[in-house]
């Protein structure tokens, strides 16, 4: 396999909300392939310390291979890091709590699973429908949409995908089973709710996010990280979150002003940060981009998050 490119979004932004200070320690929630792990390490010094999730074992060996290379090329000013080949959802579990200076989560499906074709992300390139983060464990997109009823596919297709036509999806999906590649999925879904006019989006690509998202269970493991964020700053120490669709966004946003309002978060961005026109045109996918920041201000404080509402029902 060819070393893959990635460009991380909102790189600069990133590192000056982050506030990266030398000798810190910091947590790159959503390693990826290092993009802003690296731009962090180069500001961290011999005396600061990365810790990096990744649920991706793929991912993580990449970014394993670079991270080697930044350090012979950094030398004795190269921080520590520390590896976790798991879900952001247990930082809880990995990191003491009121220990971490930064913390740093760029949510999403990354360059190197939409890029490879066998990973079944995408309706691009025909492949099997996978779609897990974690190709150890889990129900695959195949399984779901074979196995699932119809009324809870449909379901998951609104709730997920936020289409509004999920309910006739859901019913030739199940009519089309066994489906077995993302070619036959795209198709399928294609006849069923064809693009309208004016559609910028493949009338497929709400489906897939919504399979995408239920399979890796992405809400989630977002709401675990929210939760557990406070306990693991110190006082002072930054949020930093990266969105890329509106029920990502939805609930930083939420969770965020219910801190402020808690005394818990100084909110940094009263408005999203996203990409300029500049890095928009150099990096496509920085377009959906919203950044989000805030300050733990008081490290005795818990932040309590709603529990979520019940699965809204899917459209017709």
């Amino acid at each position: 396999m060819a070393d893959p490119q990635h460009v991380p979004v909102l790189p600069q932004q990133v590192l000056d909300l982050l506030d990266v200070r030398p000798g810190g320690v910091y947590v790159d929630a959503t390693l990826g392939l290092a993009g802003h792990a690296s731009a962090v390490l180069r500001r961290l010094g011999a005396e600061g310390t990365l810790i990096a999730f990744d649920r991706d074992p793929q991912a993580m060996a990449i970014a394993k291979q670079r991270i080697d290379a930044l350090r012979e090329e950094l030398g004795a000013a190269m921080p520590q890091v520390r590896f976790v080949e798991r879900a952001f959802s247990v930082a809880a579990e990995e990191i003491a709590p009121g220990s971490l200076d930064g913390l740093l989560a760029d949510f999403g499906v990354s360059s190197l699973q939409l890029d490879e074709a066998h990973r079944g992300f995408s309706f691009r390139q025909d492949a099997s429908l996978d779609m897990r983060m974690d190709t150890r464990s889990g129900v695959t997109a195949g399984q779901v949409v074979n196995q699932m009823d119809e009324e809870e596919l449909a379901d998951l297709i609104y709730e997920f995908g936020e289409e509004r036509r999920s309910r006739r999806i859901a019913r030739a999906i199940v009519r089309a089973r066994p489906i077995h590649t993302t070619a036959e999925l795209a198709k399928v879904v294609s006849a069923a709710a064809p693009a309208m006019k004016g559609d910028k989006l493949h009338p497929a690509t709400l489906t897939f996010q919504a399979l995408r998202i239920y399979v890796n269970d992405e809400l989630g493991e977002i709401r675990s990280l929210l939760h557990s964020a406070p306990s693991l700053l110190k006082r002072g120490g930054r949020l930093v979150l990266i969105s890329f669709h509106s029920l990502e966004d939805r609930q930083v946003k939420d969770a965020l002003r219910d801190g402020a309002k808690s005394g818990i978060w100084e909110v940094l961005t009263r408005k999203p940060v996203i990409a300029d026109e500049s890095e928009q045109r150099r990096n496509p996918r920085s377009r959906s981009a919203k950044l989000r920041a805030a300050i733990r201000i008081d490290s005795h404080k818990e932040v309590k998050i709603p529990p979520e509402g019940g699965s809204r029902r899917g459209r017709r």
